[in-house]
This record gives C-alpha cells, structure tokens and sequence, in this order.
C-alpha cells in the first residue's frame, strides 16, 4: 500500500543490523545456560526497570491504548485508571515474592512450585504458560505484521520475515542480555517518535487546551468512583480497574516468566526489589504519553475527512488499532516513517524477544531438566539446547501469526481479558504455597481448576459483572478452595528442601533481608499512588 523512500529504508535497514550486531558482540560473553537466561553481570537496577516497561508496553499497548482512548465505545482516558493498581502492586510484589523467588536462584519461577508442592504441580502451571504465551505471540506478531504491511507496502509474508525473524536471530545469539539492552535502544526510540507524534497532534489542534476542548466530555474523563461493574454493565470502573488491576499486575510480574526473568537477572535481592519500585514510579509517565496520543487521535479524525476509511481494510469495519500508523502514514516526512516504523518494531521486539526467551528457559529448566538426561549435560550442551529451544519457540510463533486472522483487531482488550481468566487463579497457587504450610500440590491445582471454573461461570453467566473482577473473584475462588481441600485431607508434614526459605512471613522477610527491610520503598509507593489518583482527579476537573 504504501511505498517508503530510500532513506526510510536505510533507517530501518540500520536499526534491524545494529540489533543483530548488539546481540552478536553479546553472545561471546555467553558460557553457560545461566548466562543466557539469567545474566547477573552488571546490570543495573534502572536498566532491568526499563526492560520490564518496554516489554509490558508492547506494540498492542501502543496501537491499542490510543484507539481505545480515541473511538472505542466506553473508552477515553479512563484506561489510565489501570495504572492506578500497579505501584500497590509493585509493593506486594517486592515485599511478598520477590526476596524468596530470587533467593533460591533459579531460571524459572516454575522451579518454586517444584519446591513447594512438587513436580506435577509445576508441570502444570510451565504448560500453561508455554500455550498460552506461544499463542499471545503469534497475536502480536500478526498485529505487527499487519502494520508492516500498510506502512511498507511488503506483503504479509515478508512483513512476518522482516520483523520475525530479526527479532529470533538477536534473542538466538544474546540471550537475555540482548534482551535487555536492546529493549533500552528500543525504548528510547519509542519515547523520542511518541513525543514527536504528541507535539504534531497538538500542533494540529491549535495547542493543547484546544485539544482537550474538542475531544467528547466522556472521552477525557480520568477516573469515577460512580460505577462498581458488579452487574452494572460498567467494565471500566474505577473499583474493578483498581482491585482487579492489583491481582493481574502481582500474577502477571511475579508468576509469569517473561517479566519474573528481569528480576533474577538482578546482581543483588535489593536490586531485584528496585526494579519493582522503579517499575512502580516510572511506568504511569510513558502510558499517560501514549494515552494522549488517543485524545489527539480523535481530534485528528473529527477534522480529517476520509480517516476512518482509511482504517478500513478490504471493504471491513475500521480496524481502529491502524489509527497510528495511518496518522504515521498522513503526516510524516520520509526519514520520520521510517523511524516511526522502527518504533512500532521496537515496541512488538521488546516484547517478543523477552517471551521467545522465557519460553525456551521454562521448556529448559522444567521439562528437560526433569529427565535423568537433562541432568547430566555439560554447560555446552546446555547452552546449544537453549539456543535450539529459542529457534523452535520463535519458529511456533512465527507460524502461527499465519493463523490467527483477525483476533488482533481489539487485542488490547481482548488479552488483558483472556488472561483474567487464568491470572488469579495462577496467583493463588503461588499465593497458597507461601503462606499455608498444610497446603498440598493436590489441593493447590484442584483449587486452581475451581478458579478457572469460576471465571468461566462468570464470563459465560454474568456478562454485566466486569471482566476485571474474574482476577479477584478467580484467586479468592482457588485460594479458598485448596485452603478446605487442605483441611479436609489427611495433615502431611511438609517434606520440601530444607535448606531453602520456601514459606513467607515478616521474621523470614527481614532475615533474607539482613534484619532491615526498606521500609521508605513500601511507603513511598503507597504515597505515590494517592499522588496519581489525587493527578487524575485534577486532571479531571482541569479537562471538563
């Protein structure tokens, strides 16, 4: 469709070399399995913090946040109501997981539930995350092809190609150091074409005030506390965003690998806690950039004619996530679409090279290193397997963006809602195992299935109950259930490592932590997130 000038293509060119070439230079400090899954080489807290973001922040968020602020129904900057959970919930994590997952250094966060309730029990959860990860991949890699394809004119085929498979061949030769200093390049070449596409929008519109005055009342409401989504129809209410936003967030950085693998790459267990409180602080800024994109996007479409039906593709309904590489498209020079393009590469790769990653550490450390054969490899051996892992896991992915069609139409929802199926539930077991010493693996799943059932029920039965409650209702539903099912089997002495600190509680928290917990991080947070919503208030009434 489109056709991008030479330069655009140099641009483009040099930023997939360079990331090859980073991942290159990387992979001859590589000896080890452990340095390809969990380097702890000097990386610093701050450089661990932005990798975590710019995974999180992937190219779904980046076409779908401002879409869903722009023209979804119920949507606006409401979104932003989300981020709201997460300081609190960089709390718990940095209080509750953190210090005993890295303290028994391992690859995969699995490995914990090996411990704790045995090898069936962490089987289980590793395949539940190598499906359901693998999947969510190929989303994105179609989504991002799809945009590869309006932009630079390539057929599908080759749009899967250019951004598929640079993305293994960088992620094959580094390992997760690649990962991490190719998500900060990435990063910073996001931040620098958000902010350019900030500055021309509201350029467009006649300043920024005028901006906010042309968009729809609803649309630039931040926050109401008016709504519970308890039947009310209301999904993105305040109460669910809030509550439901703290068990996803805790699920989603502490019992999912792609993101728990930042934190055992920490040199140290207070590293590994600063990254949280980083993450907590920092992460609010960039998804409020990205958010008002979405109002100047509306302001954009009211006064461009021919917009929407250049979001139209094959005689379909507007595909709303194309509304930024369109307006990329309309408004750039050449030299800026190529760099555009670069960060909408940066986004998707930031996060596929992270999950491509945990995927092969979890099938290493999980699966092959169950067997008796796994046991006895050398760290060549080991390494090469890993490599092995990443060209299968990548080339899975890859195959399947062919297959999903046009699931990556509304995926920021749709993800965020597909995974409050599973995130509660998954929480309770990790959850259950920290804090009930009388809780067996067979009372963990059978709980777990019971939370699974219940988001189901819901989805199904109570449609007006908002979807962001499944991960509060899911974890409650599972937590409760192994709890009784412990009570009613027969007591089990626990018969795990003894050597390792395996349950939580404040006294095992201040010894892993030399008898001094950070308590200004804890109330910092807290602070912080009566800032943002005392921010949002004001931004409310500031707005309207």
């Amino acid at each position: 469709m489109a056709n991008l000038h030479i330069i655009d293509w140099i641009i483009i060119s040099f930023y997939l070399i360079t990331m090859i070439g980073l991942s290159g230079w990387i992979s001859f400090s590589l000896g080890s399995k452990k340095d390809y899954f969990v380097t702890r080489d000097g990386v610093s807290p701050g450089a661990l913090a932005v990798s975590i973001i710019a995974t999180q922040c992937s190219t779904n968020s980046i076409l779908g946040a401002p879409a869903f602020v722009a023209f979804a129904a119920g949507g606006g900057l409401i979104w932003l109501q989300y981020e709201l959970a997460l300081p609190i919930a960089m709390l718990i994590s940095s209080v509750i997981f953190m210090p005993i997952i890295f303290n028994l250094k391992i690859i995969s966060v699995y490995e914990y539930l090996d411990f704790r309730f045995g090898s069936k029990t962490k089987l289980l959860l590793s395949g539940i995350f190598l499906l359901s990860r693998s999947a969510a991949t190929a989303v994105l890699i179609f989504g991002v092809a799809s945009v590869i394809q309006l932009i630079a004119g390539l057929n599908f085929f080759w749009a899967v190609m250019l951004f598929g498979l640079v993305t293994v061949v960088y992620d094959l030769l580094g390992g997760i150091k690649a990962v991490i200093y190719s998500d900060i390049v990435q990063m910073i070449i996001l931040c620098a074409v958000l902010g350019i596409s900030l500055y021309l929008l509201t350029a467009a519109s006649g300043g920024i005030a005028e901006m906010f005055a042309s968009v729809s009342q609803d649309r630039v409401e931040a926050i109401n506390f008016s709504s519970h989504g308890l039947g009310d129809g209301e999904d993105f209410a305040f109460w669910p965003m809030f509550f439901g936003g703290i068990f996803l967030y805790v699920s989603y950085y502490m019992c999912d690998q792609s993101q728990v693998q930042r934190g055992l790459c920490a040199r140290s267990q207070s590293d590994a806690q600063k990254i949280l409180v980083l993450n907590g602080v920092l992460r609010f800024p960039f998804v409020f950039l990205y958010c008002l994109i979405g109002v100047g996007l509306a302001n954009y479409a009211a006064d461009n004619a021919g917009f929407f039906e250049q979001l139209s593709v094959n005689g379909k309904d507007p595909n709303f996530n194309l509304a930024v590489p369109v307006f990329f498209l309309n408004e750039l020079p050449m030299g800026m679409l190529g760099l555009s393009l670069v960060a909408l590469l940066a986004a998707a790769m930031s996060s596929l090279d992270s999950v491509i990653n945990s995927l092969s550490a979890v099938s290493m450390e999980d699966f092959v290193k169950s067997t008796s054969w796994g046991k006895t490899l050398t760290d060549q051996q080991e390494l090469w397997l890993c490599r092995c892992f990443t060209i299968i896991w990548g080339g899975v992915a890859v195959s399947g963006s062919f297959w999903v069609g046009d699931i990556a139409s509304t995926v920021i929802v749709a993800v965020n809602k597909i995974g409050s199926v599973t995130n509660g539930p998954v929480l309770a077991v990790f959850v259950i195992g920290l804090l009930s010493r009388k809780t067996t693996g067979i009372s963990a799943v059978l709980g777990f299935f019971v939370g699974i059932f219940v988001n189901i029920t819901l989805w199904q039965l109570a449609p007006n109950v908002s979807w962001l409650w499944w991960n509060v209702f899911g974890f409650a539903g599972a937590f409760l259930t192994a709890l009784l099912i412990a009570r009613l089997m027969p007591q089990r002495k626990f018969v795990g490592e003894s050597d390792k600190i395996l349950f939580w509680s404040w006294i095992r928290y201040k010894k892993l932590l030399g008898g001094k917990a950070p308590k200004f991080s804890y109330y910092f947070l807290t602070f912080y997130t009566g800032i943002l919503i005392a921010f949002l208030a004001f931004f409310n009434s500031a707005v309207n």
